[in-house]
């Protein structure tokens, strides 16, 4: 198979991936497989597509010289990447490129490319710091970790769909770059959250003080993203709330790894497990607000 003409198949359809698989599409590559754990979600996908809705990750890769991976949290990559699964996409590693999209935790992108190394293949882990619109248009922040040479070989294809590429360091390095910027981002969205909350408890015009933050010190790319949506309750997702919860989690881990106190982060962590606790996990992570609003709490 020529490496100018790859065959290249998604494991995880869901908002990111699909809309990933669509822009490779658009930019003439090849797609010719998706899987899904929602059978209908990767059917429909197929259709558009016109390739090869799969009933396992193993078909996936029997089927692709590339794999993208774009799935929920380490339980899942771990179970398509099972060293014993009779679906696992390590059955037709050999000779396979993985490139790993999800958040996951460092040593789970170690473990990836421990194990597919072993069988044959090449692992790149590529993670977001984008959200659906940018993978639609092919804009994408893209952190890569893993051998220098595998991410130069993977360059003409990641540039596809990025706008920032950026190589990171080995296995597991930009997982952890990737964590501390969605630690931040989450600690942003929860302290905007209260701050536009004490602002309507005081009576404020909250498209005044968001043009007033915009302004000055309290300016921030969550500001941009959710502050709008906050005021007007507009939680339609684009980086659910559940996701927030994991990701937080994951870069505590790290910090407790380290020895190193993160208590802004531990309680936004709190905050986005009470959401998903009250079953607002599928909610954008603006939907935060609805804990610090007063008229919204009880709701």
């Amino acid at each position: 198979m020529r490496q100018s003409d790859p065959k290249i198949g998604f494991v995880g359809v869901g908002r990111m991936g699909a809309n990933m698989a669509r822009r490779l599409k658009d930019q003439g590559e090849t797609i010719v497989a998706v899987y899904d754990q929602d059978r209908a979600t990767a059917t429909s996908l197929a259709l558009e597509l016109s390739c090869e809705a799969t009933a396992s990750p193993a078909r996936v890769a029997e089927l692709s010289s590339i794999i993208f991976t774009v799935v929920s949290d380490d339980t899942a990559m771990r179970h398509i990447f099972s060293a014993t699964g009779t679906e696992s996409l390590l059955r037709h590693a050999k000779d396979r490129l993985f490139v790993n999209c999800a958040t996951l935790s460092p040593a789970m992108h170690i473990e990836v490319e421990s194990l597919v190394t072993q069988h044959g293949g090449r692992s790149l882990e590529a993670c977001m710091a984008s959200s659906i619109t940018q993978a639609r248009q092919g804009t994408l922040y893209l952190m890569c970790g893993g051998r220098p040479d595998v991410f130069e070989s993977a360059t003409p294809l990641l540039e596809k769909l990025s706008a920032h590429l950026r190589y990171v360091g080995s296995a597991g390095e930009a997982a952890k770059v990737k964590a501390l910027v969605n630690m931040v981002m989450n600690c942003n969205t929860a302290a905007l959250a209260e701050g536009l909350g004490l602002g309507a408890a005081l009576g404020l015009d909250l498209t005044m003080v968001r043009t007033v933050f915009a302004q000055t010190g309290a300016a921030s790319r969550v500001l941009e993203t959710d502050g709008e949506d906050m005021e007007n309750r507009a939680h339609d997702c684009y980086f659910s709330a559940a996701h927030a919860a994991k990701d937080s989690g994951i870069a505590l881990a790290l910090a407790k790894t380290a020895g190193l106190a993160v208590p802004v982060a531990q309680a936004t962590y709190d905050q986005y497990q009470k959401l998903v606790a009250l079953g607002k996990g599928d909610l954008d992570k603006s939907a935060v607000s609805e804990l610090t609003f007063k008229d919204r709490s009880s709701q």
